[in-house]
C-alpha cells in the first residue's frame, strides 16, 4: 500500500525519491519543534512544481519613504529622529530598503546585492539582486524598490529656529569686564558640552544663541542641564562663583510648570598673570598665578609665595598695577646682593635699585620689569 504522505496534496501527483524523503523529514522536524514562520505544513507537503508555483522568494515593498530634515540632515526612523552624518542619501536608502527586504524562511546561501540608481534628486530607484537555494534548487530574483526622499524639519531644528531655550548663563565679571579669552572659552565650553550630549544621543541639546551683552557675554541654551554644566565648568575654570534663577514660563502637555532659569557667573576680578598691590599689606605686590578657592601668587619683591586668607577668598582688597604681558626687558646693570638687583628703568634709562626675587638669574643681562604707580619691579620670566 502506497503512503498518502507521498502525494502532493494540491495536485496528487506521487513524491518519490529524495523529494518524498525531504518533504517527510520535514514533516517530523516540524511536528516536534513547531512550524517556522511563513510555510504551513501543507506547503511543505507540495510537490517543487506546486511549491514553486506561489512561491515568493523576496518579499519587498512597492516603494520606500526616507523623512530626512532639509536642515540638519536627521532621518526620521519609527517615531524618533536620529542624526546620521549623511551629506547624500545614498547609503540611507540603501539602509532602509535592506530592513524593508525580507527572503523567504526556507532559502538558504542566500546571497545579495543593492545597486543604487540616482532617478532624481529626491528618488533613488534599488535594484535588488538576490540568489539563494530552496529544496536544493538555485533561486535568483531581482526585485526594484524606488525610495523616495522627502524633507521636513525635524522637532530640533524647529526649535531651534524658533529661539527656543531653557537656560541662560551670563558671563560677566567683578569690577571689569571679562576678557576676549573668557567669554570665548565660555562659548567653546557651551559647543563642547552639546557635542558631548549629542554624541550620546541627545538630541534636546543645542545652543540657540551666543551675543554680547553689556560687561559680558549672554548664552541662550536649550535645556537648564547644559545651562548648570557650563555655569559650573566656567567657575571650575576660572574661579569666581554663579548663582541660579528661576522663572516661570509656561506649563507642558501634561501640565507640568515649566521654569527658564538664569546662571548669573560672576568671574573674580583678577586673573592669573595681573599684578596687584594688597591694601594694608607692607609685603609688596604680588603676581597672580591662581584665583581658583583663595587667591594664590608670588611676591614680586621677594619671590615668596601668597595665599590670600579664608576670609578674602579670591578676592582680596587690592588695586590693579598691570599684567606679567605689560612687562618690558629692562637692562642688569649689576647684582648688588641677594635682596637688590641694579637694572636701567626701561622708561628713562636711568639706574635704579630694586627689590630682586629669588626667581632673578644671577647670570642674566636683562629681566622683565614693571613699572607702576608702586614702583619698579622685576617680573618672572612669561
Amino acid at each position: 500500500m502506497t503512503d498518502a504522505g507521498t502525494f502532493c496534496p494540491r495536485c496528487g501527483d506521487p513524491i518519490e525519491g529524495d523529494g518524498a524523503d525531504e518533504r517527510e523529514g520535514a514533516r517530523t522536524s516540524q511536528q516536534s519543534s513547531g512550524a517556522s514562520a511563513g510555510v504551513t505544513r501543507r506547503e511543505r507537503a507540495l510537490c517543487d512544481a506546486c511549491y514553486f508555483e506561489d512561491f515568493e522568494f523576496v518579499d519587498a515593498p512597492e516603494r520606500i519613504e526616507v523623512m530626512v530634515c532639509a536642515r540638519c540632515g536627521a532621518v526620521h526612523r519609527g517615531n524618533r529622529w536620529v542624526d546620521v552624518g549623511a551629506e547624500d542619501y545614498t547609503d540611507v536608502a540603501i539602509e532602509e530598503t535592506t530592513e524593508a527586504l525580507a527572503v523567504h524562511v526556507e532559502a538558504e546561501d542566500v546571497d545579495w546585492e543593492v545597486r543604487p540608481e540616482q532617478v532624481d534628486q529626491n528618488t533613488i530607484r534599488m535594484h535588488c539582486l538576490f540568489s539563494g537555494v530552496v529544496r536544493g534548487e538555485v533561486r535568483t530574483e531581482e526585485v526594484v524598490v524606488p525610495v523616495k526622499v522627502s524633507r521636513q524639519t525635524c522637532k530640533r531644528c524647529g526649535r531651534i529656529a524658533g529661539d527656543s531655550f531653557a537656560s541662560i548663563v551670563q558671563v560677566r565679571a567683578v569690577g571689569r569686564d571679562p576678557t576676549s579669552e573668557e567669554t570665548e572659552r565660555a562659548a567653546e565650553l557651551a559647543h563642547r558640552i552639546v557635542a558631548d550630549m549629542e554624541e550620546t544621543g541627545d538630541r534636546n541639546a543645542f545652543v540657540t544663541d551666543v551675543s554680547e551683552a553689556e560687561s559680558g557675554i549672554d548664552l541662550k541654551l536649550s535645556t537648564n542641564k547644559i545651562g548648570l554644566k557650563l555655569a559650573n565648568k566656567l567657575v571650575e575654570e576660572f574661579g569666581g562663583g554663579f548663582e541660579d534663577h528661576e522663572k516661570l514660563v509656561t506649563e507642558d502637555e501634561d501640565g507640568n510648570e515649566v521654569y527658564r532659569v538664569t546662571y548669573a557667573v560672576r568671574l573674580p576680578e583678577f586673573t592669573p598673570g595681573d599684578v596687584i598691590d594688597l591694601a594694608d599689606d607692607d609685603g609688596g605686590p604680588v603676581l597672580v598665578r591662581s584665583v581658583h578657592g583663595n587667591l594664590k601668587g608670588v611676591r614680586v619683591t621677594t619671590g615668596e609665595p601668597y595665599e590670600a586668607s579664608y576670609e578674602d577668598g579670591d578676592a582680596p582688597d587690592a588695586r590693579k598695577l598691570g599684567e606679567l604681558g605689560d612687562a618690558t626687558d629692562a637692562t642688569v646693570v649689576t647684582v648688588e646682593d641677594d635682596n637688590a638687583v641694579q637694572i636701567l628703568d626701561p622708561e628713562t634709562y636711568e639706574s635704579k635699585t630694586v627689590p630682586c626675587p629669588d626667581y632673578v638669574d644671577a647670570d642674566a643681562s636683562t629681566v622683565p620689569a614693571l613699572k607702576s604707580r608702586a614702583g619698579l619691579h622685576v617680573l618672572p620670566e612669561a
